[in-house]
């Protein structure tokens, strides 16, 4: 059996139009050709699928059963030639994004929905880790580009463009003993329990950890319930306090006689240097170094 698509287009249009001749004019060609060329479909099936019985061909049962299928067949085969295609001029297959954890309450969703509109054939996988374990994905490769905080150490392998700037807060519970002061010391700070988000892996030290007891999670969601439930204070997103007013009333943002408790970050776009990036991903560090040429609003 050897169908292609041609015949298959053919034979959709037959059943649209109602005739082989209507067919012929829709497809540019003459009726003997889309005749012979249904007729050939009928052997390579060994099924009957127009009666030719007055002056235009009927659909048999068979001939309608076949056409919804055929309609997503045709769909499909066009959708893996564009694949193809893309696939020629460098298009990745597959592009793995990872989202550090804090990172999860920002606009990040724009950047990829910018990336499906340019490239609707492309599969993107998005990632959520500690910004330590985020920066391992990258050099190991297992993903390609990666939304996170900057560094204080760079990584030679390491590559990036600046997005805009995000703010953490330390947080407790508003039951918590802490939260009745108007302000405290940092040494009462670091001799409280913190709920650190941090690497899975616990050689690696967490990031922003302060207190000499702590507890590690993996992501801002449990760290954030656990400061609920009176577990210790912990550093969380600005944003999330945007995004969910009710916060407001189950946590407060701790002051410090020492300093001012707002730790303000750049967000990155990373890669690594040694990963052989695809069209996407260079599409979207282009769009955003373009972005940062633009005349913007402070963050």
């Amino acid at each position: 059996m050897n169908i292609n698509q041609e015949q298959l287009l053919m034979f959709q249009t037959v059943i649209e139009t109602g005739s082989f001749s209507a067919a012929a004019r829709k497809l540019g060609k003459v009726p003997s050709a889309v005749s012979m060329s249904i007729a050939n479909l009928e052997i390579d099936l060994n099924l009957n699928l127009f009666e030719r019985i007055g002056r235009e061909p009927k659909p048999t049962s068979a001939a309608m059963v076949l056409y919804e299928k055929t309609q997503q067949l045709l769909i499909e085969i066009n959708q893996w030639k564009q694949h193809a295609h893309a696939l020629s001029t460098g298009l990745e297959s597959t592009l793995n994004i990872v989202v550090v954890s804090e990172l999860l309450h920002t606009n990040w969703t724009d950047y990829i929905t910018l990336l499906e509109q340019h490239f609707p054939n492309l599969t993107i996988n998005i990632f959520s880790a500690p910004q330590e374990d985020a920066l391992q994905m990258l050099l190991d490769q297992s993903a390609q580009l990666a939304l996170m905080f900057e560094r204080e150490q760079l990584d030679s392998r390491e590559q990036f463009v600046e997005l805009k700037r995000e703010a953490l807060v330390p947080v407790i519970a508003q039951g918590h003993a802490l939260a009745q002061f108007e302000q405290i010391s940092f040494e009462q700070m670091v001799q409280t329990r913190q709920i650190v988000v941090a690497s899975r892996d616990h050689s690696i030290k967490p990031e922003l950890l302060f207190s000499k007891d702590y507890w590690r999670t993996d992501n801002h969601h449990s760290a954030c319930m656990m400061i609920i439930r009176n577990l210790g204070w912990g550093v969380l997103p600005l944003e999330m306090f945007n995004e969910n007013p009710e916060l407001k009333k189950k946590l407060k943002v701790l002051e410090l006689y020492d300093f001012t408790p707002k730790f303000e970050y750049y967000v990155d776009l990373v890669w690594s240097r040694e990963s052989e990036l695809g069209v996407a991903a260079r599409f979207l560090i282009e769009h955003i170094r373009q972005q940062r040429q633009q005349p913007r609003k402070s963050d």
